[in-house]
């Protein structure tokens, strides 16, 4: 099986060598072909990708000006070449657990109807960047949330969906979701941790009032798509709290 798992980074010096690390030691359950793309970053983020990239082929690299993480992410889905099967995101701070793809591709051998897994992301305050997992004494909750790194997409369902909303500086991930969605895929609710969230002082989500309005936003988008065509589906199931988790 052919992944793409494509990564936006923009000044994630400190965290995108963990992030790549924990996507390489998956190279067993699948072909992988993991799409970096720098959006204009100014500190050392491009060097310390493409010292990643020594003995790792499958690790490509694309530089662009900044243009925000919308067109990062449609850079990437560009560059995918004609043989990926499947789909995924990983964000440049966060980590993708050990095992995930091969749990959560095996519902696609199962049945090859399937269109999309959609799993556990569980948010990390401290993480040990040795071992990739969630460090003795930090805090921690798992949640079924809004997480592109939640998803494993069969190609052909990207394809259908199309690209990122460029116009959106925030929350182009939870409109693509809704889109996704709202056509009612065939799809999996799996309970795989899919990706550990790294919460730090440069999560964009941490600008409150700011995510709030995006969320908002993409909201009444999706309410607008489904009054214009009535075959979309509202979406539910996506938002679900595990282990006290909070925002």
């Amino acid at each position: 099986m052919k992944l793409s798992v494509i990564m936006p980074v923009y000044n994630r010096e400190t965290y995108v060598v963990s992030a790549l690390r924990s996507l390489l030691r998956q190279r067993d359950a699948a072909d992988l072909d993991i799409i970096v793309v720098d959006d204009g970053s100014t500190d050392g983020s491009v060097d310390a990708v493409r010292f990643m990239m020594q003995g790792a082929s499958c690790i490509r690299l694309f530089e662009q000006a900044n243009e925000g993480v919308a067109r990062a992410r449609n850079a990437g889905l560009r560059q995918m070449p004609p043989q990926t099967q499947f789909v995924s995101f990983l964000d440049s701070d966060d980590i993708s657990p050990a095992g995930r793809f091969k749990t959560d591709l095996a519902f696609f051998e199962a049945d090859p109807t399937l269109e999309l897994t959609y799993s556990l992301m569980t948010k990390v305050d401290v993480m040990d960047d040795q071992t990739l997992q969630p460090a003795p004494g930090g805090s921690s909750g798992t949640v079924r949330g809004v997480s592109l790194s939640a998803a494993i997409f069969r190609r052909a369902l990207v394809d259908r969906t199309g690209f990122f909303d460029e116009d959106l500086k925030q929350g182009e991930d939870t409109d693509y979701l809704l889109r996704v969605f709202e056509t009612a895929p065939r799809h999996v609710l799996a309970d795989t941790v899919a990706v550990y969230y790294r919460r730090h002082t440069g999560n964009l989500t941490k600008e409150t009032e700011v995510a709030v309005r995006a969320y908002l936003h993409v909201i009444q988008k999706s309410m607008r798509r489904r009054k214009a065509d009535p075959s979309l589906r509202p979406v539910e199931g996506l938002f679900e709290i595990r282990n006290g988790a909070n925002g």
